[in-house]
């Protein structure tokens, strides 16, 4: 298969060697969708190769836009896509330079790592995510930040991880935690969403902790396992208070 590495940045000169020391050498072609990077994350990219190409647009709040200009861009006939802060293991390296193409795309499991340690509980595993597919008929409907990519056909799953490494430390945790939080409380209100303070400070919190901490064993992945239970809930409360200050 003739394939396409497709990445979006805007500063992220500490992790843009994920991806490309992981899938660079797999790749046909790789396609850089930079929105603005004032660091050296533009430079060192452009040091892997000629193989590379780097368009410049804006940074949107929905990153999305810039994904979808990416596939817009590249000329091969399958894509891989993959974030500034995610890498290939080495085990699905090797499956995809051995697949025989079945399906028009495919569903990989991801690792998250958080804090200290790749979350395996708390439903964050296996956290499947649709990054290899075929270029023709993909879309992103650029509706939600965490949408995966639509595709015409049939979809197959892979059995080996993708790495993020999304989390390292707890200032960047809090950094993503306040952009997301940000664009979905700007979504409701953009749509005119009536919510609930007892939903958002009661029901929705205790509901995704109990499920995330105890029904999905998020105390086996320890003080980190807890961590990651306990602000993923109380997001809503985020999102109420964001909802309610725009509105």
């Amino acid at each position: 298969m003739k394939l396409s590495l497709c990445l979006i940045t805007y500063n992220e000169e500490k992790n843009i060697h994920y991806p490309l020391d992981s899938a660079y050498d797999l790749a046909d072609e790789v396609v850089l969708v930079d929105g603005g990077s004032t660091d050296k994350t533009v430079a060192i990219v452009k040091s892997y190769g000629d193989k590379v190409r780097i368009i410049k647009a804006d940074n949107p709040k929905n990153f999305l836009i810039n994904k979808q200009k990416a596939i817009e861009e590249v000329k091969g006939e399958w894509i891989l896509q993959l974030d500034a802060d995610e890498a290939l293991s080495d085990e699905l390296k090797k499956e995809i330079e051995n697949l025989s193409a079945t399906y028009r795309g495919y569903f990989i499991p991801r690792k998250n790592f958080f804090l200290t340690r790749f979350l395996m509980k708390g439903g964050v595993y296996p956290d499947y995510v649709l990054r290899l597919y075929k270029k023709e008929g993909a879309s992103f409907d650029l509706k939600d930040i965490h949408e995966n990519v639509k595709i015409k056909g049939k979809i197959g799953y892979l059995k080996n991880p993708i790495l993020h490494y999304a989390d390292p430390n707890f200032s960047r945790y809090i950094y993503r935690w306040n952009k997301y939080t940000t664009f979905e409380a700007e979504k409701l209100a953009k749509n005119g969403t009536k919510l609930s303070l007892v939903d958002y400070f009661f029901i929705k919190p205790t509901w995704w902790f109990f499920k995330t901490y105890f029904r999905h064993k998020g105390f086996m992945d320890g003080f980190p396992g807890f961590i990651f239970s306990l602000f993923s809930s109380i997001r809503f409360w985020v999102i109420y208070v964001k909802w309610w200050n725009k509105k």
